[in-house]
């Protein structure tokens, strides 16, 4: 049993947590779901992300089962605001020291690094970001891959790069052939990455 938290709070970056939530419960359905995925925020009430997308968390800081996995989104909020937010990064502190695996996409790193998982290790970030987090100190930027494993903390670059990661996570947890069963259900195939230059399929 694999129980994956997301954090979400105001500001998140959308598809910075629903695209491994979309990973994660796939792989779920594929165990009969003998796993499990929870979104988690510091109250019950709904959360406005980034692009307006407002959703309710299954879970407060306070109330949710043992997490395997916590997932720390980026956006504004993980940049600029939950940093200074001495609840929430206390909770990642505490929660992060119990699972086995810490995880962030895009600038979520920056939350990690202010609740301390991320101090000392090596990361990824978004591009745009990458000399931000690098000036903060007591981090190594990997700036050439789209995700980071050091130990138990899994960093990923900006938004889509966190489909990659949460892949690579269900590959390490469940097998590779389980991760490239996901993937097929998902029907992610990014390559070539831009199909707008390639001819429209004939209907």
């Amino acid at each position: 049993m694999t129980t994956y938290g997301l954090l979400i709070f105001d500001q998140a970056e959308e598809l910075d947590f629903v695209g491994p939530w979309e990973v994660f419960t796939v792989s779920a359905a594929r165990r009969d779901g003998q796993d499990a995925a929870v979104l988690i925020a510091e109250g019950p009430g709904p959360v406005r992300c980034a692009k307006g997308m407002r959703v309710l968390p299954d879970h407060t800081l306070d109330d949710h089962p043992p997490l395997d996995v916590l997932l720390v989104p980026g956006g504004r909020g993980a940049r600029v605001v939950e940093p200074h937010n001495p609840v929430v990064t206390g909770w990642i502190a505490k929660t992060a020291a119990q699972a086995t695996w810490v995880c962030s996409v895009c600038t979520g790193t920056f939350l990690l690094h202010a609740a301390g998982p991320a101090r000392g290790r090596r990361v990824a970030t978004h591009r745009d970001h990458e000399d931000e987090l690098e000036a903060l100190g007591d981090v190594t930027v990997v700036r050439d891959a789209r995700y980071v494993a050091d130990g138990g903390l899994l960093t990923s670059q900006g938004v889509s790069a966190g489909i990659d990661s949460a892949l690579w996570l269900v590959g390490r947890l469940h097998g590779r052939d389980h991760a490239r069963a996901v993937r097929r259900a998902l029907q992610y195939d990014p390559a070539p990455p831009y199909l707008a230059d390639e001819p429209v399929p004939d209907a």
